[in-house]
């Protein structure tokens, strides 16, 4: 199973998506609000798999998706987003996002994602 950091800045998010992740026997192993934080974060811990939402104050999802592919390549990251801003999750797959959840997202969803990209190929 993998280790997960969630990066949101909706409490309620975080709340249900670890929910979703613990009941299926995946790790959080952190969660965090912002993009700082969440860079710092990553470089501590070195999770398997980043679920990031785009939206956030201060920096963006796509900006810390950047800087974190620029410290380690091989970051597995998985984007959320709302329905509706489908630009800004192909500029996030461009990137470097190894996948997107679209919100509100169903747990069968999210579960496959995370499963497809921590498999070995």
């Amino acid at each position: 199973m993998a280790r997960v950091m969630i990066v949101d800045d909706a409490e309620f998010m975080r709340m249900v998506i670890k929910d979703t992740l613990l009941k299926h026997g995946h790790e959080v192993v952190a969660e965090v609000s912002d993009g700082e934080e969440a860079i710092q974060t990553y470089l501590e811990i070195k999770p398997d798999i980043v679920l990031m939402d785009i939206i956030m104050p201060e920096i963006d999802g796509k900006e810390v998706l950047q800087k974190l592919l620029a410290v380690d390549p091989e970051a597995k990251v998985v984007m959320c987003s709302s329905l509706g801003q489908q630009a800004l999750i192909t500029e996030s797959i461009k990137i470097g996002a190894m996948g997107f959840i679209v919100k509100p997202f169903k747990p069968d969803g999210m579960l496959d994602v995370i499963k497809k990209i921590s498999e070995p190929n």
